[in-house]
C-alpha cells in the first residue's frame, strides 16, 4: 500500500470512529448520561481533527505539484469525512437538547415531590 492509500485509509478510519462516537454520545444523552455523552463528543472531535489533518496533507501535496489520482476509495473517504462532520454537528445539538430535557424533568419531579409533602 502506498502513502496515498494509507492516508485515504486513515481518513476513512478516523471518520468512521468519529461518527461512531457521535452516535454513542446521542445514545448516552438519551439515557441521561450527559457527562459521558460530552466525553464522546470530545473523542469524536479529536478523530475528526486527525482525519482533517490527513485531508489537508493531501491538499498540500497537490498544491505542491503532486497529482493524485481520484479513486473511488478517495471519494469514499471524502464521503465518510463529510458524513462524520455532519453527524458530529447534529449530535452536539441533540446532546444539548437531551441535557436540557433531563434538567427540566429533574426540576419538575423535584417540584412535584416538594408540593406533595
Amino acid at each position: 500500500m502506498d502513502e496515498y492509500q494509507e492516508i485515504i485509509m486513515g481518513i476513512i478510519a478516523n471518520s468512521g470512529f468519529a461518527k461512531s462516537k457521535a452516535m454513542e454520545a446521542i445514545t448516552l444523552a438519551q439515557k441521561g448520561d450527559s457527562e459521558q455523552a460530552e466525553e464522546c463528543l470530545v473523542e469524536c472531535k479529536k478523530e475528526l481533527v486527525s482525519a482533517h489533518k490527513s485531508q489537508t496533507r493531501l491538499i498540500q501535496q497537490e498544491a505542491g505539484g503532486v497529482a493524485h489520482e481520484v479513486t473511488l476509495l478517495m471519494v469514499h473517504a471524502q464521503d465518510h469525512l463529510m458524513s462524520a462532520i455532519t453527524t458530529k454537528d447534529l449530535a452536539g445539538h441533540i446532546v444539548e437538547l437531551y441535557s436540557r430535557l433531563n434538567r427540566y424533568e429533574a426540576a419538575v419531579v423535584h417540584n412535584t415531590t416538594i408540593r406533595e409533602d
